[in-house]
């Protein structure tokens, strides 16, 4: 294989993987506190000036990272439905540590304990935010700290947490959930406002994505094309050495 063959067949392998990262992004727009990925490795051809795999280098950065950017807030008037305003995350208990997540949707398992929709606690400062169960969930309420209280009656408080610079260190781990590399820890929020009774929705611009997709195909379909026209060269040039 010579050097532009397998530089073409680079391009079309990171293209692939851009393709199915902008359909995994569709496939999430409606997606409780989801956040878009972002590969712009077809960005960088493009600005290159690349379409067919015999122009300039276009080696490119195809680093996946995600837009933590603010989504839309949408009112669902459930008492255990939170959304956040600004920078940061809910902490999620697990056996195998902390997770963090923008979907505020909650509930109440059997112990009283606040927990997602997967079953798993949602950390307070102190441990489990438990409900008594001679308290109705419309008698709690959430003010803007994550203070939890009901009937004048302080229960807890959510741990609200935020990674400054560090926030492109998060890994995905499903269900809206991040975890952090081996080194990383979070911060107390600040400027974090929790809203009850709204949901933060997907972050994903289905016009963008849609655009991308579109520049993505078009790329893909140039460089395999160039790919075919090397193909049926060499055969032909083959077909002369041997007649």
């Amino acid at each position: 294989m010579s050097e532009m063959t397998a530089r073409i067949s680079s391009r079309i392998n990171e293209l692939t993987r851009e393709f199915n990262i902008i359909t995994h992004n569709l496939a999430n727009a409606s997606t409780v506190g989801y956040k878009r990925r972002c590969n712009a490795f077809s960005k960088l051809l493009a600005a290159e000036g690349v379409g067919t795999g015999a122009e300039a280098a276009g080696k490119g950065d195809s680093k996946v990272s995600f837009d933590f950017s603010q989504g839309g807030l949408v009112g669902t008037g459930r008492s255990l439905d939170f959304a956040l305003c600004g920078k940061g995350f809910f902490v999620v208990e697990t056996p195998d540590g902390p997770l963090y997540t923008r979907n505020g949707l909650f509930r109440l398992d059997r112990n009283g304990q606040i927990v997602n929709s997967a079953g798993r606690i949602i950390s307070g400062e102190s441990g489990p935010v438990v409900v008594p169960p001679n308290v109705s969930l419309t008698q709690i309420s959430v003010s803007g700290d994550g203070s939890v209280n009901a009937n004048g009656e302080a229960l807890g408080k959510f741990r609200l947490v935020d990674f400054g610079d560090n926030e492109d260190k998060l890994v995905a781990a499903g269900a809206s959930c991040f975890r952090t590399l081996q080194g990383v820890t979070p911060k107390a929020a600040e400027n974090l406002v929790v809203k009850q009774g709204f949901k933060e929705t997907s972050n994903v611009q289905l016009v963008e994505e849609l655009v991308d997709m579109v520049m993505v195909s078009r790329l893909y379909e140039a460089n395999m094309k160039f790919i075919l026209v090397k193909r049926d060269t060499s055969k032909s040039l083959m077909s002369v050495a041997m007649a």
